[in-house]
């Protein structure tokens, strides 16, 4: 990789100085603003970031889901381009925030000091928070059940700045290990941009291929079109089972892998039991082949042809299904409401085009072995690879041993 020798010439003679966190940066811990003054939620100007900002729009942000009022701001805001990090709970989880803003309490952020403000680059920093945030893990502490890490501890924590003495060259180093890595995560980006897309459009087009007009194809049962096995289920306990290469599946896929097996052949899996019935966080009906064993959480299918089953499995994923549900605090859905699942039943031909389009789409969007899925996972493994490259610098004593 050019890359890669344009960094060894650049690196060549180099000596790092290793810096303390509570030297580079000013820490502040952060905090919820009072709930009983509607003002400060209803006015909401200024950006208040909290774990779930992460999860769910990444590591570089502008925006944030919840935001406060200027009236709600102790001590002023955390000034743009500071580092942000969860140091309980999920702690090392991170971001760089490129605006003004505040956090909640479970985030600590760092902003630069001034003394190195002309010195480091953030973004330089913020890839080295990811070794960071797994000394956090290792440093935090866990008495009492949930981990937490102070500002103390994390003040302790030291960086490499390449090139002290000439913070001209210092910068230059920072930015082009910057440039490389930043290439990375801008790719996967935008992969992961495609696959929203992709996955917006396979929604699309597989509500609309699955929607048919009053009178348009007949409806029948689930039990008029598939075998139900579940009799053959046989449930173990995980202290006797014995381990093997067999997949062992439960409610949401596979729970184990076993030495025997009960079926062998194609089949449709249904949640039986469990939380995901309701928050399909998982897909509750899914195809399995080969040998495998079946526990009493998940409904066994038989059909006659592929596309059969994969119609049915298309069409079971795509619906509410809470009306076929009972209880509130343990959700299940029994035998007798799986079989009275009403379901369009077109000609075997329009089955298959159906199956044909949706499983295109279905490798593309979500399949780990092709499609962009495993593209984005490439792509993470070679930045965290290159990651770990540029950024191990030695230290003194440990060249010294």
């Amino acid at each position: 990789m050019n890359n890669l020798k344009f960094m060894e010439k650049l690196l060549d003679g180099v000596e790092m100085e290793w810096k303390a966190i509570g030297e580079l940066f000013d820490l502040k811990n952060g905090y919820t603003p009072s709930k009983a003054i509607p003002e400060y939620w209803t006015t909401g100007e200024v950006p208040w970031f909290r774990m779930e900002d992460i999860r769910a729009n990444g590591r570089v942000l502008k925006t944030a889901i919840q935001s406060v009022s200027v009236s709600a701001v102790k001590g002023g805001l955390v000034p743009a381009n500071s580092l942000i990090m969860s140091t309980t709970a999920t702690i090392g989880e991170h971001a760089l925030i490129e605006v003004p803003f505040l956090t909640n309490q479970q985030i600590t952020s760092f902003s630069v000091s001034n003394a190195y403000r002309d010195k480091i680059n953030v973004k330089f920093i913020f890839h080295y928070f990811f070794k960071f945030g797994k000394w956090c893990i290792e440093n935090a502490n866990k008495n009492g059940g949930m981990g937490i890490i102070g500002l103390a501890k994390l003040k302790q924590f030291e960086i490499p700045i390449p090139c002290p003495e000439n913070p001209k060259k210092s910068l230059e180093i920072q930015a082009e290990i910057v440039r490389i890595l930043d290439a990375f995560t801008a790719h996967t980006a935008e992969l992961t941009a495609e696959l929203t897309a992709r996955k917006k459009q396979y929604n699309y087009y597989r509500d609309k291929l699955l929607s048919f007009e009053e009178g348009e194809v007949e409806w029948k049962t689930l039990d008029k079109l598939a075998e139900n096995l579940d009799s053959m289920r046989k449930p173990v306990t995980s202290g006797l089972r014995e381990t093997g290469d067999i997949p062992y599946y439960g409610a949401s896929g596979i729970v184990d892998y076993v030495k025997d097996y009960i079926f062998d052949g194609d089949f449709l899996l249904v949640s039986e039991d469990g939380a995901n019935l309701v928050a399909r966080n998982t897909p509750i009906a899914f195809s399995i082949s080969g040998k495998s064993w079946v526990n009493n959480h998940a409904h066994v299918l038989k059909f006659e042809t592929y596309a059969e089953r994969r119609y049915v499995e298309y069409y079971l994923n795509s619906i509410d299904l809470s009306p076929y549900i009972s209880g509130a605090a343990q959700p299940k859905l029994n035998q007798k409401n799986l079989n009275s699942i009403k379901i369009p039943n077109p000609s075997p031909e329009a089955k298959k085009r159906i199956v044909e389009i949706l499983d295109r789409f279905h490798v593309l969007t979500c399949s780990i072995t092709e499609g962009l899925p495993r593209e984005i996972e490439l792509r993470q493994k070679q930045y965290e690879y290159y990651r770990e490259l540029l950024l191990s610098f030695p230290k003194v004593e440990e060249v010294a041993a």
